[in-house]
């Protein structure tokens, strides 16, 4: 037999009643084993990294909102790729609901950039589902080094939001537990409103933002007006400025005082609760010599007390 018809023979289904033979899906390898399969496992390896051009329409956004000004500077990344070309390829996977489309795990502003430039779009092609996307996300974002605090803690907590669990949040960003822990409460103390309107403030890092956290907690917020600053990092100095000064004068509650009294109705002392303390005043020339009895018996009053209570 030639050696033609071998090959015939291993892609076609031998003909047994006179029916055409059955047809191939060239996009998955029959063979899986052997030569055959060795060959097949190459050449999806080679797809695998291989780059392709797609048309920017045909690109759709997936994952996470990892960038809070995702437009700022984006007319600089189109003068860039304009000038020089698109240096580095974007990862995208199949839409799983749109077998004409993708969806892009990373490189959101190089799309947008080649979209606005209409010209095709480099990228590499990985089968994803939607836990690997985030993941393939975080850790790119990571590895760039140029995500700033609060976005990295605002992606943090959209994926435990999104009902990943902490090691997978660890994994995707490269941080063990005790950071992550420490940006989602900057992220669940700080509204995301406000966290937007400030911006990615990339001269702000960690101890700035869980002092604002803490400014957040302590001061009355209603009085509070967000300035407007001509870059992000300003305007997070205005906030803070803002929320320090609403700490300032936000007035301390007034003492809570209880009068106390004895059976004839004579004030005995006043009682004055505040701030986590009671503090007893005694008026000596009404007390009879009631307030040196009572400092020389506290103590045992105190024993009896707690013999009372069980302790």
């Amino acid at each position: 037999m030639a050696r033609k018809d071998i090959l015939k023979g291993l892609m076609e289904a031998p003909k047994t009643d006179g029916t055409p033979p059955a047809r191939v899906d060239a996009a998955k390898p029959r063979y899986t084993t052997g030569a055959i399969g060795a060959v097949s496992q190459s050449i999806a390896d080679l797809k695998r990294r291989s780059v392709i051009e797609v048309d920017p329409r045909l690109i759709d956004t997936a994952g996470l909102d990892d960038r809070l000004d995702a437009d700022d500077d984006l007319a600089a990344l189109v003068d860039s790729i304009r000038e020089y070309g698109q240096q580095v390829p974007v990862l995208l996977r199949p839409n799983p609901n749109d077998a004409e489309r993708y969806q892009v795990v990373y490189g959101r502003r190089r799309v947008a950039a080649l979209k606005q430039l209409g010209q095709p779009v480099k990228a590499l092609v990985r089968v994803l589902d939607d836990r690997e996307l985030v993941i393939a996300q975080g850790q790119e974002n990571s590895a760039r080094k140029d995500l700033t605090f609060i976005e990295k803690a605002n992606f943090a907590r959209q994926m435990r939001d999104g009902g990943y669990e902490r090691k997978v949040i660890c994994d995707a960003l490269h941080m063990d537990k005790t950071l992550i822990s420490r940006m989602l409460s900057v992220a669940d103390r700080t509204p995301l409103p406000l966290i937007e309107a400030i911006g990615a403030a990339p001269g702000i890092g960690r101890e700035r933002w869980l002092a604002l956290a803490d400014l957040l907690d302590q001061a009355d917020t209603d009085g509070v007006v967000l300035a407007i600053g001509e870059t992000s990092d300003k305007r997070f100095e205005a906030v803070m400025r803002g929320l320090g000064k609403a700490k300032q004068q936000k007035p301390k509650p007034a003492p809570v005082v209880e009068k106390l009294r004895s059976e004839s109705g004579t004030e005995i002392a006043r009682a004055s609760r505040k701030a986590g303390k009671v503090v007893l005043t005694i008026n000596s020339k009404n007390a009879d010599g009631f307030d040196d009895w009572l400092v020389t018996h506290l103590a045992e009053i105190h024993r009896g007390w707690k013999d009372s209570n069980g302790g």
